[in-house]
């Protein structure tokens, strides 16, 4: 089937373009809060960071349909030596913005992806109690509902028959677990050059679990246009918002708009350029 993907470059804290209850699936991650490696001084201040999250939480909700699903990919961010309790704060703003909270998931990277840092390694110098500071291996994935219920009658048969999820997939890669494990993106990356992405297989999940063929899947936060390039590949609609315009090329180049693009696909990429967009 033909698919269509927009791509709104510009401010997520406004959402003018979506209509109300038009989106049946929102998957995203968030900057890290001034993570030094990645987003380092993003935010004046974590008030700020909160307040953008306040500000999309209610345009999620107003743009999702009754019943879908958001899935928020975000964790604990440590800045300058003080731990910000950002996975709470964010429960408490989607909860406040009228989402109900459905489950949580733990990501966890491979044993390999840390060594012992020296915040951890201050217990092997100090060897003594209160000097223990762990290093982080896992992500929190937040599942929030707009509504209590889904109607499941709402979806004809044969979409729910091409929407069919893989029961030997399932069980093997253990999705039906609060604990999943898979690698996170490497570094170096060509497409991922100064963006913290998350790997294909966390929007896969989520899109496979929590939508049908020809429905529309949104990350406020496209970023590299991961979410984008798994929605197009499922036979999904995708909306990505992205407030950086010099990743526009990046983004088409993953979804497989760029310039090796399949000439007789119909699938379609539309931009939208809005005033508030970031520039070089």
């Amino acid at each position: 089937m033909v698919t269509h993907h927009k791509l709104i470059v510009g401010n997520c804290m406004t959402m003018s373009e979506i209509p109300d209850n038009s989106v049946h699936l929102a998957v995203t991650s968030p900057p890290y809060f001034n993570a030094p490696f990645d987003y380092k001084d993003l935010f004046d201040s974590y008030d700020q960071y909160l307040g953008v999250l306040k500000n999309v939480a209610k345009e999620l909700f107003r743009v999702l349909n009754d019943g879908r699903i958001f899935v928020l990919n975000i964790d604990d961010m440590l800045v300058n030596g003080e731990k910000f309790p950002i996975v709470a704060d964010a429960t408490k703003i989607f909860l406040d913005a009228g989402f109900r909270y459905r489950d949580k998931i733990i990501w966890k990277k491979p044993d390999g992806y840390l060594r012992i840092s020296k915040r951890s390694g201050v217990l092997l110098q100090n060897p003594y109690p209160m000097y223990f500071y762990p290093d982080n291996l896992l992500e929190s994935i937040i599942i929030f509902q707009k509504g209590k219920k889904f109607d499941y009658k709402s979806v004809p048969k044969d979409i729910r028959k091409k929407s069919k999820i893989n029961k030997k997939e399932f069980k093997e890669n253990k999705w039906y677990m609060t604990l999943w494990k898979f690698n996170n993106v490497m570094p170096g990356s060509p497409l991922e050059k100064d963006i913290a992405a998350f790997p294909e297989e966390l929007p896969y999940r989520a899109i496979k679990l929590f939508s049908h063929v020809g429905e529309t899947v949104l990350d406020p936060f496209a970023g590299s246009g991961t979410t984008m390039k798994v929605a197009r590949k499922l036979k999904r609609h995708s909306i990505g918002i992205e407030i950086k315009s010099e990743i526009v090329d990046t983004i088409k180049t993953k979804t497989g708009f760029g310039a090796q693009k399949q000439l007789n696909n119909k699938d379609t990429f539309k931009i939208i350029y809005r005033k508030d967009a970031k520039r070089k």
